[in-house]
């Protein structure tokens, strides 16, 4: 019988008679018949997908930035883990930005999408508030009310998913102890009691900055590079945070 051949012949061997019946007498490998077992690394591997509900709890944040007209409207969703029990979590699912200025609405969909992407992964999302902080608007940023200072609008989202993520207990806010509230409040008594026997005219009730849980700042007062609040003023030589009670001489 004739063989054609369609591939390159790279060696041969002659078996013989002899060889074949080795062969046929030698038994099989046990060790091919059976596939080889996965080692047992105890690994959990935890590839559940989380589909989204029906209903999800959320809140909308509102920020009227001075460089255009209508406000931006933030709605972040979160996903309730473990509904009912101990162990019950709340995490960011999903996040939406609406407004009627349609200049920013391209970056805004691409960035809401990729975010609601990151919530979805699960794990730290932490990072997100730093890295969105941390973006600078080359055309420069501007104050909020209370002399708040936003380096881009970037950054003011980025303040709203660090409020958000505060208010369900991802990150952890720390408050302002005691011995804390009294010093500023003794700073604060120092510095008016200095400006009124201070021979300059005394600015205006306009003129002065107010935040939103009603604390003042005087309109000289430059910002705060740990709490970016326009409230650091000069006492006795030291450079003095109002608000916070951040303080350095020299």
């Amino acid at each position: 019988m004739a063989v054609k051949i369609e591939k390159k012949i790279k060696g041969y061997s002659v078996v013989t008679p002899e060889d074949r019946a080795k062969d046929q007498q030698a038994p099989a490998p046990a060790a091919a018949a059976l596939p080889a077992e996965p080692a047992n690394d105890n690994v959990i591997q935890m590839s559940e997908r989380i589909e989204r509900p029906e209903v999800l709890v959320g809140a909308t944040y509102k920020i009227k930035s001075p460089l255009f007209e209508h406000a931006l409207y933030v709605t972040i969703n979160d996903i309730v883990l473990n509904a009912g029990t101990e162990h019950e979590l709340r995490r960011p699912f999903e996040i939406f930005i609406n407004s009627k200025n349609m200049d920013h609405f391209q970056w805004i969909v691409a960035l809401t999408r990729i975010m609601s992407a990151v919530f979805r992964k699960g794990g730290d999302v932490t990072f997100l508030v730093e890295e969105m902080k941390a973006v600078f608007d080359p055309r420069g940023g501007y104050w909020k009310p209370g002399g708040v200072y936003m380096p881009s609008l970037v950054a003011e989202l980025g303040s709203i998913v660090e409020q958000h993520l505060k208010s369900i207990g991802m990150i952890p806010d720390p408050e302002m102890s005691e011995a804390q509230r009294a010093l500023i409040a003794e700073k604060r008594a120092a510095f008016e009691a200095r400006q009124k026997h201070d021979t300059a005219p005394v600015a205006s009730a306009e003129s002065i900055a107010v935040t939103g849980e009603g604390a003042s700042f005087p309109p000289s007062a430059t910002m705060c590079h740990k709490c970016s609040t326009k409230a650091v003023v000069i006492m006795d030589g030291c450079a003095t945070c109002l608000n916070c009670g951040y303080s350095k001489c020299g």
